[in-house]
């Protein structure tokens, strides 16, 4: 007796995952529906959910992969080989052109989606992994900081810790800034005064 094999999947994981990452990245988790989704993707329901699970599954692996996308666009530009000051500028604004750029959602993925902690409908699952993802750029920073400090490109009475959180503010506000239309230029005129605070030796 033979035993009929599943038909194999006609559609490739990646494209359809970057599909729903851009819908979870304009929307949020709270606000995207199941048939925008489903036009992104171009799948219907079971189809989706059988190969991703259900929404939370989807949104986590969404918001993995964004994660995944910002080591490979920003991730060499904190080498420690790097003078410290320039690496976080660099960074900085390798992250302005990512929030402006014409082919993605306004903005950041992750700050966007802060706008659903809280809500009544959000698992908590999407809830700590949001926080546990600003928390993880915050860490980021604070370990090139520290770095920079041991390397004495950065003041002996300065706080990595301290340091790092206003930069991540920064950043934050350069998502909101880039969310409501701010073109590159203008995020990159605010690293600029930003970075003018750099507590050198």
């Amino acid at each position: 007796m033979s035993v009929e094999r599943g038909r194999p999947r006609s559609f490739n994981e990646d494209v359809v995952l970057d599909a729903a990452l851009k819908v979870f990245w304009k929307h949020g988790f709270q606000s995207t529906s199941l048939s925008e989704l489903t036009k992104a993707t171009n799948l219907n329901k079971p189809s989706l959910y059988g190969a991703f699970g259900d929404k939370k599954s989807l949104y986590l692996k969404a918001l993995t992969r964004y994660l995944n996308l910002l080591v490979e666009s920003h991730g060499d530009e904190l080498s420690p080989e790097r003078d410290s000051k320039e690496a976080v500028e660099a960074y900085l604004t390798s992250i302005a052109r990512m929030l402006t750029n014409p082919s993605l959602p306004g903005g950041c993925f992750i700050i966007n989606g802060t706008a659903d902690i809280g809500g009544t409908i959000v698992p908590g699952e999407v809830e700590s992994a949001l926080k546990e993802a600003l928390h993880g750029n915050e860490v980021i920073l604070a370990e090139h900081l520290r770095r920079a400090k041991a390397k004495g490109e950065l003041a002996e009475s300065a706080d990595p810790e301290r340091l790092a959180k206003l930069f991540f503010t920064l950043i934050a506000g350069l998502a909101v800034q880039a969310k409501g239309g701010a073109p590159e230029a203008k995020l990159n005129d605010i690293i600029q005064s930003a970075m003018s605070v750099w507590p050198s030796n």
